[in-house]
């Protein structure tokens, strides 16, 4: 472009030279005026010519000049310095300065979109953005793993990325109508997660100054956690209305009966006998209800001292020796080390084995074995274990059996007497302790409850 406005220019120079040179010899030798003369006559006449030319080859140049004083800043005007002062002079300094504030503000452009990647990078919830076109922009490493997805997705449809009707229908009318929409969903890729879904448009102003959706954000929220809390408090609520209305409409019964006038007769001992059993339960439950509170609202402080673990498993097998021998059950142990100890409230922690204990000689069958184990498997923590050869859980309940009033056969336990708050009570004191509970179980074959402690801390 440079090599064809300088050669338009010699081009046009040495044309006007030219007419130049006729004009003068035109005058002189026609008109017989002298050298001087006709030279000033030639250029009087080329003026105008030579005017026009020189406004011809500065109109882009100057137009160029009020395009870049249009988006240049305003400080830009009143500056002074450069290398001449005429319209060149004038454009490069224009073009010099503006390039200047193009490359600070790409800076800037740059560090926010640092600053927003890093933002949405650290983001629990899972984001999601879609240009004006349907097209995903952006997913964030959150939503990459609770989804499984890989950044490949850019430039797709949300449909193909995230396979969910009511999402794609939402971003849809997002950018259509700018409609936000909340919702929940369930997806198969997360495992089955459920998530709060809150999809809105991004509103911009167009050239012509009115709003206009450019974007649509999602973000996800993961709320699996919080469904299984209220699945569980509707169980809970639902549950403990069960267990308490059953021996009271007992003890009601038997009590109208009484008060009609059965305590003159022979069978009012038995209905004493009676409403003294449900009494009773509901006395264990209430407890067992108090004590599970007082755990989880961590209110009791734990009074730790040594515990011999030999000298705690015997004492507490000695307790179920006769209820395990009325069933011809072989109650065992792999005898530890005497000098073996823990660190925790031995009131608590006999309480953990001895409802592990009366569970197991509860479900196992007369001539059944029950036998406790204790290894030390790591540096950090002792494994303990009651295993029986019982009627075994089913692989299903497994995960929900330290559920408050979580039964596997509810006919079964109340006509065992059980609470249904054992195992959940096991749970919160191992935890309270720093410790571990799981099980394992095959139906009809036995089950095992294992529990962590961590080890006392050695002096140096």
């Amino acid at each position: 472009m440079r090599l064809r406005l300088q050669a338009k220019g010699v081009i046009l120079l040495f044309s006007l030279f030219i007419l130049l040179l006729l004009i003068q010899f035109y005058f002189f030798f026609s008109l017989k005026t002298s050298l001087l003369f006709s030279s000033f006559l030639a250029l009087c006449l080329m003026a105008p010519g030579v005017f026009l030319l020189v406004r011809s080859l500065m109109r882009p140049i100057l137009a160029l000049t009020r395009k870049a004083k249009e988006w240049a800043p305003d400080s830009l005007t009143q500056r002074t310095h450069g290398p001449s002062g005429d319209e060149l002079g004038e454009l490069s300094r224009t073009i010099t300065e503006a390039t200047t504030q193009l490359r600070i503000k790409s800076d800037e452009i740059t560090r926010e979109k640092e600053y927003h990647q890093a933002l949405l990078g650290g983001m629990a919830e899972g984001v999601i953005l879609v240009d004006e076109k349907g097209r995903i922009l952006l997913v964030n490493d959150a939503l990459q793993k609770l989804l499984s997805i890989s950044s490949r997705v850019i430039d797709k449809i949300p449909l193909e990325a995230i396979r969910n009707v009511e999402l794609e229908e939402a971003i849809h009318q997002a950018l259509e109508k700018g409609i936000h929409k909340a919702f929940e969903i369930t997806l198969p890729p997360s495992g089955g997660k459920t998530f709060e879904v809150n999809v809105a448009g991004i509103r911009a102003v167009s050239n012509e100054g009115a709003p206009k959706v450019k974007g649509v954000i999602a973000v996800f929220h993961d709320i699996t956690r919080l469904k299984d809390l209220e699945r569980i408090r509707q169980d809970f609520v639902a549950n403990v209305s069960h267990e308490l209305r059953t021996p009271l409409t007992t003890i009601k019964g038997y009590t109208e009966t009484l008060l009609e006038g059965a305590w003159k007769e022979e069978v009012a001992f038995q209905f004493l006998q009676v409403i003294q059993r449900h009494t009773d339960r509901l006395t264990k439950i209430v407890e067992d209800l108090l004590a599970l509170s007082r755990i989880e609202s961590k209110e009791i402080q734990l009074k730790k001292d040594e515990i011999f673990v030999r000298e705690w498993i015997e004492d507490t097998m000695d307790f179920f020796r006769e209820r395990a021998a009325g069933k011809r059950i072989s109650l065992s142990t792999n005898d530890p080390p005497a000098s073996l100890i823990v660190h925790g409230d031995r009131n608590f922690l006999e309480q953990v084995l001895f409802n592990l204990l009366d569970n197991a000689i509860k479900y196992t069958p007369e001539d059944g074995k029950v036998e406790i184990s204790v290894t030390e498997e790591t540096k950090q923590e002792i494994l303990f274990s009651v295993r029986d050869d019982g009627i075994g859980i089913p692989r299903e309940d497994l995960s929900r059996i330290f559920e408050r009033f979580y039964r596997v056969d509810k006919g079964r336990s109340k006509e065992l007497g059980g609470t249904g708050l054992g195992l959940s009570i096991v749970k919160h004191i191992v935890q309270a302790h720093h410790g571990r509970v799981w099980a394992e179980s095959q139906l009809a074959k036995g089950s095992t409850f294992y529990f962590t402690l961590p080890k006392p801390l050695q002096d140096p």
